[in-house]
C-alpha cells in the first residue's frame, strides 16, 4: 500500500476546485494500493509527511511568493523531516495571478533543501481561472497516483 498526501492552499472557491481535481485524479479505481490523504497546509504535519510515500503541493502566489499557509507547513515539518524524507517524490501545482514564477522558486528552493524528487515539472497555471485547470490539476494527480500505485516513484 502506497501512501499520498495531498497539502494545498485553497483560500478560494476556485482554489478548492483545484485541490479537488487533484484529489479526484488520485482516486481512480484503477489504483487499488494507494491510500490518499488530503489536508489544508495548517493541519498538515511531519508525521503526515513521514507517513507518505509521495506529496502533491499546492500553493497560490502571494506577493511573488508561495503562500503563507504552505511556508507555514514547511518551517514546522522541515527539521523534523529532513533527515528521514530523502527522495520522497513530490509534485507541485502553483495558482499565480501574472506569472506564479516567484511561487514555484520559492518552494522548489525549499524542495531542494529537503531533498524531495520533483517527478513531474511544476505545473503553473497563471492568470484569470479556466476550466482547464481543473483538467490539468486532474492529470496531476493521477499521473503521480499511478506511479506510486505501480511502485516507479
Amino acid at each position: 500500500m502506497a501512501n499520498l498526501l495531498i497539502v494545498s492552499n485553497c483560500p478560494s472557491e476556485n482554489t478548492k476546485r483545484l485541490q479537488q481535481s487533484v484529489a479526484s485524479g488520485c482516486s481512480n479505481d484503477e489504483f487499488e494500493n494507494l491510500s490518499v490523504r488530503v489536508l489544508e497546509p495548517w493541519d498538515a504535519s511531519a508525521n503526515d509527511v513521514l507517513w507518505s510515500d509521495g506529496i502533491v503541493i499546492g500553493t497560490t502566489e502571494n506577493f511573488g511568493y508561495m503562500s503563507g499557509a504552505i511556508k507555514d507547513f514547511f518551517e514546522r515539518i522541515y527539521y523534523p523531516c529532513l533527515e528521514h524524507t530523502e527522495g520522497k517524490p513530490v509534485v507541485l501545482f502553483v495558482k499565480g495571478g501574472l506569472d506564479g514564477q516567484g511561487a514555484k522558486t520559492s518552494v522548489e528552493r525549499i524542495l531542494t533543501g529537503l531533498k524531495w524528487k520533483l517527478v513531474q515539472p511544476t505545473l503553473v497555471m497563471k492568470g484569470d481561472f479556466c476550466s482547464e485547470f481543473l483538467d490539468q490539476c486532474h492529470e496531476l494527480g493521477m499521473t503521480m497516483a499511478a506511479g506510486l500505485d505501480a511502485g516507479i516513484y
